[in-house]
Protein backbone atom coordinates (compact mmCIF):
# COMPACT_ATOMS: atom_id res chain seq x y z
CA UNK A 1 0.00 0.00 0.00
CA UNK A 2 1.81 3.62 -1.27
CA UNK A 3 0.79 6.53 -2.60
CA UNK A 4 3.32 8.95 -3.93
CA UNK A 5 4.42 11.04 -0.84
CA UNK A 6 5.44 14.74 -3.10
CA UNK A 7 1.72 14.86 -4.07
CA UNK A 8 -1.53 14.97 -2.54
CA UNK A 9 -3.58 11.92 -2.66
CA UNK A 10 -6.23 12.19 -5.40
CA UNK A 11 -9.42 11.06 -4.82
CA UNK A 12 -12.74 10.06 -6.93
CA UNK A 13 -16.50 10.39 -5.21
CA UNK A 14 -18.73 7.79 -6.32
CA UNK A 15 -21.64 9.73 -5.47
CA UNK A 16 -23.30 12.96 -5.05
CA UNK A 17 -24.65 12.88 -0.95
CA UNK A 18 -25.78 15.46 0.99
CA UNK A 19 -23.09 14.31 4.16
CA UNK A 20 -20.60 14.54 1.22
CA UNK A 21 -21.95 18.13 -0.11
CA UNK A 22 -21.79 19.37 3.90
CA UNK A 23 -19.20 17.87 5.99
CA UNK A 24 -17.07 15.49 3.94
CA UNK A 25 -15.63 17.05 0.73
CA UNK A 26 -15.38 20.67 2.40
CA UNK A 27 -13.08 18.85 4.88
CA UNK A 28 -11.02 17.66 1.79
CA UNK A 29 -11.28 20.46 0.26
CA UNK A 30 -9.52 22.28 3.70
CA UNK A 31 -6.86 19.38 3.78
CA UNK A 32 -3.93 19.51 1.63
CA UNK A 33 -2.82 16.51 1.83
CA UNK A 34 -5.51 15.27 -0.22
CA UNK A 35 -6.88 16.43 -4.01
CA UNK A 36 -10.91 16.00 -5.19
CA UNK A 37 -9.98 14.88 -8.59
CA UNK A 38 -13.44 13.88 -10.35
CA UNK A 39 -16.84 13.68 -8.64
CA UNK A 40 -19.43 10.87 -10.69
CA UNK A 41 -23.27 10.71 -10.42
CA UNK A 42 -25.39 8.82 -12.43
CA UNK A 43 -27.55 12.15 -12.63
CA UNK A 44 -24.94 14.80 -14.71
CA UNK A 45 -26.23 17.84 -13.32
CA UNK A 46 -25.35 16.64 -9.50
CA UNK A 47 -21.97 15.88 -10.65
CA UNK A 48 -21.53 19.55 -11.82
CA UNK A 49 -22.53 20.90 -9.00
CA UNK A 50 -20.44 19.11 -6.78
CA UNK A 51 -17.53 19.50 -9.22
CA UNK A 52 -17.96 23.09 -9.46
CA UNK A 53 -18.06 24.04 -6.22
CA UNK A 54 -15.32 21.76 -5.35
CA UNK A 55 -12.74 22.40 -8.11
CA UNK A 56 -13.40 18.88 -9.50
CA UNK A 57 -14.18 16.71 -13.05
CA UNK A 58 -17.87 16.10 -13.13
CA UNK A 59 -18.34 11.88 -14.46
CA UNK A 60 -21.69 10.63 -15.46
CA UNK A 61 -21.45 6.88 -13.98
CA UNK A 62 -19.84 5.11 -11.25
CA UNK A 63 -17.74 2.81 -13.63
CA UNK A 64 -16.54 5.58 -15.93
CA UNK A 65 -15.12 7.23 -12.51
CA UNK A 66 -13.04 4.07 -11.55
CA UNK A 67 -12.16 3.64 -15.37
CA UNK A 68 -10.08 6.85 -14.66
CA UNK A 69 -6.38 6.80 -14.07
CA UNK A 70 -5.85 9.75 -11.99
CA UNK A 71 -7.29 8.44 -8.77
CA UNK A 72 -5.79 6.83 -5.70
CA UNK A 73 -8.52 6.79 -3.47
CA UNK A 74 -12.25 6.81 -3.78
CA UNK A 75 -14.63 8.17 -1.32
CA UNK A 76 -18.21 6.56 -1.32
CA UNK A 77 -21.16 8.15 0.02
CA UNK A 78 -23.82 5.64 -1.48
CA UNK A 79 -26.71 5.30 0.20
CA UNK A 80 -25.87 1.83 2.53
CA UNK A 81 -27.71 -0.50 0.24
CA UNK A 82 -25.30 0.13 -2.31
CA UNK A 83 -22.06 0.25 -0.24
CA UNK A 84 -21.16 -3.02 -0.90
CA UNK A 85 -20.99 -3.64 -4.52
CA UNK A 86 -19.11 -0.33 -5.07
CA UNK A 87 -16.38 -0.60 -2.29
CA UNK A 88 -15.98 -3.53 -4.07
CA UNK A 89 -15.61 -2.34 -7.49
CA UNK A 90 -13.45 0.16 -6.19
CA UNK A 91 -10.94 -2.25 -4.63
CA UNK A 92 -11.30 -4.52 -7.62
CA UNK A 93 -9.92 -1.26 -9.94
CA UNK A 94 -6.52 -1.09 -7.26
CA UNK A 95 -7.85 1.96 -5.54
CA UNK A 96 -8.08 2.98 -1.54
CA UNK A 97 -11.63 3.20 -0.09
CA UNK A 98 -13.32 5.21 1.96
CA UNK A 99 -17.04 4.86 2.68
CA UNK A 100 -19.64 5.93 4.52
CA UNK A 101 -20.61 3.35 7.40
CA UNK A 102 -21.75 0.79 7.57
CA UNK A 103 -19.31 -0.63 4.49
CA UNK A 104 -22.61 -3.60 4.13
CA UNK A 105 -25.67 -4.24 5.46
CA UNK A 106 -24.24 -7.40 7.52
CA UNK A 107 -21.07 -8.42 9.13
CA UNK A 108 -20.30 -11.27 6.60
CA UNK A 109 -20.41 -9.24 3.48
CA UNK A 110 -18.21 -6.23 5.44
CA UNK A 111 -15.49 -9.58 6.45
CA UNK A 112 -15.37 -10.27 2.94
CA UNK A 113 -14.68 -6.82 1.90
CA UNK A 114 -12.28 -6.15 4.61
CA UNK A 115 -9.90 -9.46 3.10
CA UNK A 116 -10.03 -8.23 -0.46
CA UNK A 117 -8.69 -4.95 0.86
CA UNK A 118 -5.92 -6.55 2.97
CA UNK A 119 -5.25 -9.40 -0.21
CA UNK A 120 -4.61 -5.81 -2.41
CA UNK A 121 -2.51 -3.90 0.27
CA UNK A 122 -5.51 -1.21 0.03
CA UNK A 123 -7.08 0.72 2.87
CA UNK A 124 -10.42 -0.12 3.42
CA UNK A 125 -12.01 2.38 6.39
CA UNK A 126 -15.21 3.21 7.05
CA UNK A 127 -15.83 7.38 7.54
CA UNK A 128 -16.77 7.25 11.05
CA UNK A 129 -15.63 10.12 12.02
CA UNK A 130 -16.53 10.73 15.42
CA UNK A 131 -13.67 8.40 16.60
CA UNK A 132 -11.37 10.71 15.01
CA UNK A 133 -12.26 13.87 17.39
CA UNK A 134 -9.52 14.04 20.51
CA UNK A 135 -12.22 14.45 22.62
CA UNK A 136 -12.80 10.27 23.07
CA UNK A 137 -8.89 10.21 23.58
CA UNK A 138 -9.19 12.60 26.17
CA UNK A 139 -11.92 10.59 28.04
CA UNK A 140 -10.15 7.39 27.39
CA UNK A 141 -7.35 8.55 29.13
CA UNK A 142 -9.28 10.10 31.99
CA UNK A 143 -10.82 6.45 32.24
CA UNK A 144 -7.56 4.42 32.27
CA UNK A 145 -5.99 6.66 34.66
CA UNK A 146 -8.77 6.36 37.02
CA UNK A 147 -10.84 9.21 37.41
CA UNK A 148 -14.22 7.05 37.96
CA UNK A 149 -12.73 4.29 39.51
CA UNK A 150 -13.77 0.90 38.05
CA UNK A 151 -16.65 1.59 34.96
CA UNK A 152 -19.67 -0.20 35.77
CA UNK A 153 -22.12 0.87 33.16
CA UNK A 154 -22.38 2.94 29.84
CA UNK A 155 -25.20 4.79 27.83
CA UNK A 156 -24.90 5.68 24.71
CA UNK A 157 -28.10 7.44 22.64
CA UNK A 158 -28.29 9.10 19.09
CA UNK A 159 -31.76 10.37 18.13
CA UNK A 160 -32.57 12.43 15.58
CA UNK A 161 -36.00 13.99 14.85
CA UNK A 162 -37.95 12.11 11.72
CA UNK A 163 -36.56 12.34 8.08
CA UNK A 164 -38.31 13.82 5.36
CA UNK A 165 -40.73 11.46 3.47
CA UNK A 166 -39.19 9.57 0.83
CA UNK A 167 -35.45 10.07 2.30
CA UNK A 168 -33.33 6.74 1.78
CA UNK A 169 -32.96 6.04 4.99
CA UNK A 170 -36.60 5.04 5.27
CA UNK A 171 -35.83 2.41 2.06
CA UNK A 172 -35.48 -1.22 3.15
CA UNK A 173 -33.70 -2.15 -0.33
CA UNK A 174 -31.06 0.79 0.05
CA UNK A 175 -30.38 -0.73 3.38
CA UNK A 176 -32.48 1.94 5.36
CA UNK A 177 -33.09 2.40 9.11
CA UNK A 178 -31.73 3.14 12.39
CA UNK A 179 -29.99 0.58 13.59
CA UNK A 180 -27.43 1.01 10.11
CA UNK A 181 -27.49 4.39 9.97
CA UNK A 182 -27.31 5.50 13.74
CA UNK A 183 -26.53 2.46 15.28
CA UNK A 184 -22.68 2.23 14.64
CA UNK A 185 -22.07 5.30 16.50
CA UNK A 186 -23.78 3.99 20.23
CA UNK A 187 -22.39 0.59 19.23
CA UNK A 188 -18.78 1.67 18.65
CA UNK A 189 -19.22 4.06 22.11
CA UNK A 190 -19.82 0.51 23.81
CA UNK A 191 -16.55 -0.86 22.10
CA UNK A 192 -14.31 1.80 22.98
CA UNK A 193 -14.79 1.93 26.62
CA UNK A 194 -15.87 -1.73 27.38
CA UNK A 195 -13.91 -4.08 25.15
CA UNK A 196 -14.92 -6.28 22.46
CA UNK A 197 -16.24 -8.83 23.89
CA UNK A 198 -19.71 -7.83 24.50
CA UNK A 199 -23.18 -9.97 24.86
CA UNK A 200 -26.50 -8.39 23.61
CA UNK A 201 -28.67 -9.32 26.86
CA UNK A 202 -31.55 -7.96 25.06
CA UNK A 203 -32.20 -5.78 22.12
CA UNK A 204 -35.96 -4.35 20.45
CA UNK A 205 -36.24 -2.52 17.51
CA UNK A 206 -39.20 -0.33 16.30
CA UNK A 207 -40.42 -1.01 12.68
CA UNK A 208 -42.53 1.78 10.98
CA UNK A 209 -45.14 -0.55 8.59
CA UNK A 210 -45.56 2.01 6.11
CA UNK A 211 -41.39 1.87 5.22
CA UNK A 212 -40.62 -1.65 6.44
CA UNK A 213 -37.46 -0.21 8.46
CA UNK A 214 -36.77 -0.05 11.88
CA UNK A 215 -37.14 3.68 13.24
CA UNK A 216 -35.66 3.34 16.98
CA UNK A 217 -34.37 0.75 18.79
CA UNK A 218 -32.19 -0.18 21.49
CA UNK A 219 -29.88 -2.81 23.32
CA UNK A 220 -28.36 -3.83 26.89
CA UNK A 221 -24.88 -5.34 26.23
CA UNK A 222 -22.85 -6.80 28.92
CA UNK A 223 -19.16 -6.93 28.92
CA UNK A 224 -17.22 -9.78 30.76
CA UNK A 225 -16.33 -7.63 33.56
CA UNK A 226 -20.29 -7.55 33.99
CA UNK A 227 -20.51 -3.90 33.25
CA UNK A 228 -23.54 -2.85 31.04
CA UNK A 229 -23.85 -0.65 28.61
CA UNK A 230 -27.34 0.78 27.34
CA UNK A 231 -27.65 1.80 23.62
CA UNK A 232 -30.61 3.78 22.15
CA UNK A 233 -30.87 5.42 18.60
CA UNK A 234 -33.45 6.45 16.55
CA UNK A 235 -35.44 8.75 13.91
CA UNK A 236 -38.24 9.79 15.86
CA UNK A 237 -36.58 11.76 18.74
CA UNK A 238 -35.87 15.32 19.77
CA UNK A 239 -32.07 15.54 18.50
CA UNK A 240 -30.04 13.98 21.29
CA UNK A 241 -26.05 12.55 20.69
CA UNK A 242 -24.39 12.04 24.14
CA UNK A 243 -22.82 9.12 26.40
CA UNK A 244 -22.54 9.04 30.02
CA UNK A 245 -19.56 6.51 31.78
CA UNK A 246 -20.66 5.93 35.12
CA UNK A 247 -18.03 4.47 37.61
CA UNK A 248 -17.35 3.39 41.32
CA UNK A 249 -16.19 6.67 42.06
CA UNK A 250 -17.94 9.32 39.37
CA UNK A 251 -19.97 9.87 36.42
CA UNK A 252 -18.60 11.48 33.43
CA UNK A 253 -21.04 12.93 30.71
CA UNK A 254 -20.32 14.07 27.35
CA UNK A 255 -23.53 16.02 24.80
CA UNK A 256 -22.91 16.61 21.48
CA UNK A 257 -20.77 13.41 21.51
CA UNK A 258 -21.24 12.12 17.53
CA UNK A 259 -21.72 15.21 15.81
CA UNK A 260 -20.32 18.20 17.46
CA UNK A 261 -19.73 21.12 14.95
CA UNK A 262 -16.05 21.90 14.11
CA UNK A 263 -15.93 25.09 15.92
CA UNK A 264 -17.69 23.53 18.90
CA UNK A 265 -15.16 23.47 22.31
CA UNK A 266 -16.51 19.62 23.71
CA UNK A 267 -17.43 20.05 27.39
CA UNK A 268 -17.05 17.24 29.61
CA UNK A 269 -18.28 16.87 33.14
CA UNK A 270 -17.09 14.56 36.08
CA UNK A 271 -19.84 14.47 38.54
CA UNK A 272 -18.32 12.83 41.70
CA UNK A 273 -19.37 13.03 45.44
CA UNK A 274 -17.26 16.05 46.11
CA UNK A 275 -18.86 18.19 43.22
CA UNK A 276 -18.60 18.51 39.55
CA UNK A 277 -15.29 19.21 37.05
CA UNK A 278 -16.02 20.94 33.81
CA UNK A 279 -13.13 20.18 31.43
CA UNK A 280 -13.32 22.19 28.04
CA UNK A 281 -11.46 20.81 25.04
CA UNK A 282 -10.18 22.28 21.85
CA UNK A 283 -12.75 22.21 18.91
CA UNK A 284 -11.75 20.42 15.90
CA UNK A 285 -13.36 19.07 12.91
CA UNK A 286 -13.52 15.28 12.52
CA UNK A 287 -14.52 14.90 9.35
CA UNK A 288 -11.03 16.50 8.41
CA UNK A 289 -9.42 14.50 10.88
CA UNK A 290 -10.77 11.56 9.26
CA UNK A 291 -9.72 12.21 6.04
CA UNK A 292 -6.15 13.29 7.33
CA UNK A 293 -5.78 10.10 9.03
CA UNK A 294 -7.02 8.00 6.09
CA UNK A 295 -4.51 9.95 3.95
CA UNK A 296 -1.31 9.62 6.46
CA UNK A 297 -2.04 5.89 6.90
CA UNK A 298 -1.85 5.27 2.76
CA UNK A 299 1.59 7.70 2.75
CA UNK A 300 3.24 5.84 5.50
CA UNK A 301 2.72 2.05 3.95
CA UNK A 302 0.79 1.17 7.40
CA UNK A 303 -1.49 -1.78 6.13
CA UNK A 304 -3.79 -0.64 9.44
CA UNK A 305 -5.20 -4.61 10.55
CA UNK A 306 -6.80 -2.98 13.90
CA UNK A 307 -8.37 -0.93 11.82
CA UNK A 308 -10.46 -3.88 9.71
CA UNK A 309 -10.56 -5.47 13.24
CA UNK A 310 -12.39 -2.95 14.92
CA UNK A 311 -14.61 -2.66 11.87
CA UNK A 312 -15.03 -5.77 11.98
CA UNK A 313 -16.15 -6.21 15.44
CA UNK A 314 -18.52 -2.96 14.84
CA UNK A 315 -20.51 -4.86 12.36
CA UNK A 316 -20.75 -8.38 14.15
CA UNK A 317 -22.35 -6.42 17.14
CA UNK A 318 -24.81 -4.83 14.62
CA UNK A 319 -25.91 -7.88 13.69
CA UNK A 320 -26.01 -9.50 17.00
CA UNK A 321 -28.29 -6.82 18.05
CA UNK A 322 -30.64 -7.25 15.05
CA UNK A 323 -30.78 -11.00 15.62
CA UNK A 324 -31.98 -10.78 19.39
CA UNK A 325 -33.87 -8.05 19.25
CA UNK A 326 -38.10 -8.48 19.03
CA UNK A 327 -39.13 -5.99 16.28
CA UNK A 328 -42.30 -4.23 17.31
CA UNK A 329 -44.54 -3.79 13.98
CA UNK A 330 -46.07 -0.42 14.91
CA UNK A 331 -47.61 2.93 12.83
CA UNK A 332 -44.80 5.47 13.38
CA UNK A 333 -46.68 9.00 14.92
Amino acid sequence: MHNRSDRPLRFGILGCADIGWRRTLPAMAEEPSVRIVAVASRDADKAGAFAERFGAEAVTGYGELLARDDIDAVYVPLPTGLHAEWVGRALESGRHVLAEKPLSTGGTRTTELLATAAERELLLWENLTFVHHTQHRTIRDLVAGGALGVIRSLAAVFGIPPLPAGDIRYRPELGGGALLDLGPYVAQTALLYLGPDLEVVGASRRIDEATGVDVSGAALLRAPSGATAALTFGFEHAYASMYTLWGETGRLELDRAYTPPPDREPVVRIVRQAGTEVLKLPAENQFRNSVRSFAAAIAAGEPRPMDAVNIARRAGLLDRIREVSAAEVAPVG
